[in-house]
């Protein structure tokens, strides 16, 4: 059993970074990454995924390795090969047939692998389906390293549960799920993250356990979106607000709230994938799991179609019509703009020769150019002359102050995807 506290955290993203910072303040810890510049905005005290206060993150950094405690932010292997835990929070896409995209672990698990020592514990935060860690993570450790899984080395799994942007509930203040190889390396790794987590812990009995916890928490979730996006669409066919049925219904003491809209970012819009292929190759073929994505994968496109629609209706020429669409992050508030399924209102209307604005406060214009191929407006200035249509896709507090009206042509029409602003002052809301 270790009695080291020299820990990695491998990706220093939404998940790694606040997670690096917290133990940071016990052990000492070092933050490797492979993108340069990630690695001189943190070794600047700049975060700019907003997760972490600015003078939080100058207040634990460290330069070298002498301190006891303390976040040294590398990207040379150099810097990790004494460590005796090592915590990996890459991301776990899929690709653009929606199957899953192990390369981000597998590149990972083999530069663990290259300095990986005899007792050393490596842990997997990233969401992945049942059995992965141990069927796909493990082999790669053993095969780069030359050491012997559970017997030289071993391996845990305690998902993460971020939710970026979310100021309240913190890496801290949330209860943390954890599991281990062996019994003993369990409990180790139990205790490692109740040393950090306020919440507590939960010890699962395996790894598989512990892994299929997690791919069905955002599953579940994003099937009770689906839901309520159904119901939007036949709500609206029926001419009956959704909010309001919503809110009545949500009067009963049982009824479980959620509400309709795009559905994207790194977790509930690709882990179903995840639990959806692993159930594939065992011979079931999921329903339930994937006709929700469907669903949820559609609303981009539908909530274009049926601005097109209400724009025909109030006489609006569609070809080379102008249309805003507010918000390109895939939550309000938070920078995050991955996955983001706002990009599919943007393609959507695209198809229709209509010339389209994107406008984001929080969004960074170098990743929307990067990522989606989209020139962001400046700033609020930029919002002048008369829109045909304004779709509010992402409800950040700064679209409360904008005066829609003054962009909006005479016919224009407004779609408040999110239902921010009051029933009475848009033409439409899902």
């Amino acid at each position: 059993m270790n009695t080291k506290k020299k820990i990695t955290v491998v990706g220093l993203g939404y998940v790694g970074l606040p997670l690096a910072v917290e133990f940071a303040k016990h052990y000492l810890v070092v933050g490797f990454d492979i993108n340069q510049r990630r690695i001189n905005e943190l070794k600047d005290g700049i975060d700019k995924t907003l997760e972490v206060e600015n003078d939080t993150l100058k207040s634990v950094l460290v330069s070298d390795h002498a301190s006891n405690k303390g976040l040294l932010i590398s990207n040379t292997a150099e810097d990790i090969k004494d460590s005796s835990i090592y915590i990996i929070t890459v991301p776990t896409p899929t690709d653009e047939l929606n199957k899953p995209d192990f390369t981000p672990l597998i590149k990972s698990s083999q530069t663990i692998g290259k300095v990986l020592s005899k007792g050393d514990i490596v842990i997997y935060e990233s969401t992945v389906y049942p059995g992965a860690t141990e069927d796909i993570c493990v082999p790669i450790l053993e095969e780069v390293s030359g050491l012997t899984f559970n017997s030289d080395f071993y391996a845990g799994y305690s998902p993460e549960r971020i939710n970026p942007g979310d100021k309240t509930h913190t890496v801290t203040k949330i209860l943390k799920v954890t599991s281990g190889s062996t019994p003993e390396i369990a409990e180790e790794v139990d205790q490692l993250y109740k040393s950090i987590i306020t919440a507590g812990t939960h010890k699962a009995p395996s790894i598989k356990v512990a892994e299929a916890a997690k791919v069905i928490e955002n599953s579940q979730r994003d099937i009770n979106i689906a839901f309520v996006n159904e119901l939007s669409k036949i709500f609206r066919l029926l001419d009956i607000d959704t909010k309001a049925v919503l809110e009545a219904a949500g009067t009963k003491w049982n009824f479980i709230n959620f509400s309709p809209g795009l559905v994207g970012g790194h977790c509930i819009g690709v882990d179903p994938y995840y639990l959806a292929q692993k159930a594939i190759e065992v011979g079931y073929n999921p329903e339930i799991i994937l006709a929700g994505r469907k669903m949820n994968d559609s609303m981009g496109s539908y909530v274009a179609q049926e601005t097109v629609k209400m724009m025909i209706k109030k006489g609006a020429r569609i070809k080379d019509s102008k249309v805003l669409v507010l918000g390109i992050t895939f939550k309000e508030n938070c920078p995050d703009i991955r996955n983001s399924r706002v990009i599919d209102i943007v393609e959507e209307f695209q198809t229709y020769d209509i010339n389209v604005d994107v406008y984001d406060p929080w969004a960074s214009p170098e990743e929307v150019k990067h990522e989606y191929g989209l020139d962001l407006l400046n700033s609020q200035e930029d919002l002048h002359g008369s829109y045909d249509a304004i779709v509010l896709a992402v409800s950040h507090n700064e679209f409360l102050k904008l005066n829609l009206k003054a962009i909006t042509s005479d016919i224009g029409v407004v779609f408040d995807v999110k239902c921010l602003l009051p029933k009475d002052s848009v033409d439409s809301r899902l």
